[in-house]
């Protein structure tokens, strides 16, 4: 299992992390995707940095479940948007980057069940202060 979730974090990580070079380049891809989505330049920029650091996260072994979530966020708005804005082919890139996203889609979803233990525990620590807050 160890080595299962070493291969999917440094996967999702590897894709989110190469992808910056063009959205902060402002590479023509990335300018003609957000345009499309009308976020051009603040989306472009502010997906970036989102993924980042999930991309950070998921490298190291004590955040990856934080990082599985914050990608599996983040891919999701892109796979909702190439179905619909931007279609699964974008200037002809025979689906590479919807491919991509759904590959960090699957590895995030499969990290977070994975991990869900980690989950779990920040579910139940989340309900103990809430308790204690409440009954203080």
């Amino acid at each position: 299992m160890k080595i299962l979730a070493l291969i999917l974090r440094l996967v999702a990580a590897a894709i989110l992390l190469q992808t910056l070079y063009f959205k902060f380049s402002a590479a023509p891809e990335s300018v003609y995707i957000f345009s499309q989505l009308g976020l051009e330049p603040f989306g472009r920029i502010g997906t970036g940095i989102a993924e980042l650091v999930a991309g950070i996260l998921l490298l190291i072994p004590k955040t990856a479940f934080y990082g599985a979530v914050a990608s599996f966020a983040i891919i999701s708005g892109a796979i909702v948007s190439h179905l619909t804005v931007l279609g699964i082919v974008v200037q002809n890139d025979g689906g590479l980057l919807f491919t991509l996203a759904v590959i960090v889609f699957l590895a995030s979803g499969a990290l977070i069940y994975l991990y869900k233990e980690t989950g779990l525990s920040i579910i139940h620590k989340l309900k103990e202060s809430k308790k204690t807050k409440t009954t203080i």
